[in-house]
């Protein structure tokens, strides 16, 4: 008997990266998985030949999920595809998209910055826990920024993040009496396009040389914990940010 068989999952900016690591480790565990994207539909793609591959079942459905219409029709094409239950929620959408200090920053960008972090966490929790029942979790994606800071031009990311982990605490305490769990992961260095994109290479090579583990993170490790928290394994873990980034800060 897979871990999560029978069990309905929706994992936000599913396509990619930690999303898609996300979701075809959920699907290998069993569950039926909506793959959710916002732009890139060969990435969805790609992401649902890989799922069947592994042999599970799992949907495309483009949203943007800072939209609250958007985010609407994206449950309910969940719902029409897998019926009126859903047992998993992923918040993995997210990004810092440009780094940028604060006399740079406008108002258009902070609440750029904003929505897309925390606003779709709000909106896809709102919607998804009117399908949930006792014994569903969710699982949102907070940063090692949230807990430090973040890097330079980094600031409104990092706020985003630690506003994500104080929005999981509060959900944990206002859900568990549902037997809904709520919990948020808060990833370091993690070898994906983010960090080829915003991280300067002798800053990795820097982590390389004085991390304990003296590596980056790969994306199947975290997809590993988002599996763990949503299965019934972790059924009396809720509220907390789990740090997964090889030894390199501690909250």
């Amino acid at each position: 008997m897979k871990r999560l068989e029978g069990k309905v999952a929706v994992v936000t900016g599913g396509a990619r990266d930690l999303g898609r690591a996300v979701a075809v480790k959920l699907a290998l565990e069993g569950a039926k998985v909506c793959v959710n994207y916002a732009h890139n539909e060969k990435n969805a793609e790609d992401t649902l030949a890989l799922i069947r591959e592994v042999g599970g079942e799992a949907i495309a459905v483009k949203a943007d999920v800072t939209r609250e219409d958007e985010v609407k029709a994206l449950f309910d094409k969940v719902v029409a595809a897998f019926g009126p239950k859903i047992d998993i929620l992923v918040n993995v959408a997210g990004g810092m998209v440009a780094r940028k200090k604060v006399e740079e920053q406008t108002s258009d960008w902070y609440d750029f910055v904003m929505n897309l972090n925390m606003k779709s966490v709000w909106l896809c929790t709102r919607e998804a826990v009117q399908y949930m029942d006792k014994g569903a979790a969710i699982v949102n994606f907070s940063s090692q920024a949230g807990r430090d800071g973040g890097g330079p031009g980094a600031s409104l990311y990092a706020t985003s993040k630690a506003a994500v982990l104080c929005y999981t605490r509060a959900m944990a305490k206002e859900l568990g009496p549902r037997g809904i769990r709520v919990n948020a992961l808060c990833p370091g260095m993690i070898n994906t396009t983010f960090h080829d994109t915003f991280t300067k290479p002798e800053a990795r090579e820097n982590l390389h040389n004085s991390a304990p583990l003296r590596r980056e993170g790969e994306a199947p490790e975290v997809a590993d914990l988002v599996c763990y928290l949503a299965s019934d394994e972790s059924s009396y873990i809720t509220g907390t940010g789990i740090d997964i980034n090889g030894g390199c800060f501690f909250s």
